[in-house]
């Protein structure tokens, strides 16, 4: 890849390469994103060339570490132009609880770059709201949604009328907040689809975020292909096949049997598949 996007500016590798050349760059790591992923890409000049690749998959624990403390200390200035008395690592419920931002007494923000269990989640998120706090959670690049939607995202959507399934990124590099809202899992499958719209980290962009009333668009399907897939999964004796093939046989249904809403509808994010959800009606 040829261009990345650098402060929020898209930038070509060739330039980049002969800053790097002319010593304009010194000491100081850039931190680039790929235009298409937003995940951080690598500059790469080698034999009279130059261009971006994605990083090694290996988890990067010093990286993470910067992640967070970046990401936390911009939300916190970001918070006190909004006239917060924010605070970082703030001790509450007797010590059992850290706050990564607690921008007042009854409201904190968790910003999430490391692996998290699920019960780790559920422990903190029950602390905060047994001590009357409302807690955020914004997440790293570890956690960030592609379209295929992963088991331990789950635990950090949220709803509401406005937005429906909603989801917080943080990138301190890009200093943008991403919410990704309306987004929906289909039929039978762990695809989804989602708006996404980027605030900038900053007093002005906390200000658009809180007001932000966006147009809900409708997603399409292909119930062909959801029914393929049901198939395929079957037929492959997949953990999901063989848990839907159980049910159906279970019910004395076949695949032809069942309406064609279970093919066509999205569901929500955290929602069993509709082949269940049909079940669990008849």
């Amino acid at each position: 890849m040829y261009a990345a996007f650098w402060n929020n500016k898209l930038v070509t590798a060739i330039d980049e390469a002969e800053k790097v050349k002319n010593a304009l760059v010194k000491k100081k790591k850039n931190h680039y994103f790929c235009p298409h992923c937003s995940q951080e890409v690598q500059l790469v000049v080698k034999a009279g060339t130059a261009y971006f690749r994605h990083q090694p998959g290996e988890v990067n624990l010093a990286g993470e570490k910067d992640e967070h403390a970046r990401s936390k200390n911009l939300l916190k200035i970001a918070l006190m132009q909004a006239k917060f008395s924010a605070q970082t690592e703030v001790t509450l419920a007797s010590g059992q609880l850290r706050a990564d931002v607690l921008a007042s007494p009854r409201l904190a923000f968790e910003v999430q770059c490391a692996p998290l269990s699920e019960a780790e989640f559920n422990h903190r998120h029950l602390l905060y709201r047994q001590n009357g706090i409302k807690d955020i959670w914004l997440v790293g690049k570890r956690h960030y949604l592609t379209r295929e939607i992963k088991k331990s995202q789950l635990i950090f959507f949220r709803e509401n009328k406005l937005w429906h399934n909603y989801y917080f990124e943080i990138n301190p590099y890009q200093k943008i907040l991403r919410l990704k809202f309306n987004v929906q899992r289909e039929p039978l499958t762990n695809r989804i689809q989602y708006q996404s719209t980027n605030f900038a980290l900053s007093k002005s962009g906390l200000w658009q975020l809180w007001h932000f009333q966006p147009q809900l668009i409708t997603y399409n399907v292909n119930p062909r292909a959801q029914k393929s897939y049901l198939q395929t999964q079957i037929m492959q004796k997949s953990t999901k096949g063989l848990r839907i093939a159980a049910q159906l046989y279970q019910n004395h249904l076949t695949i032809d049997d069942l309406p064609n809403w279970v093919y066509e509808r999205f569901r929500p994010v955290k929602s069993p598949d509709n082949i269940t959800l049909f079940l669990h009606q008849a």
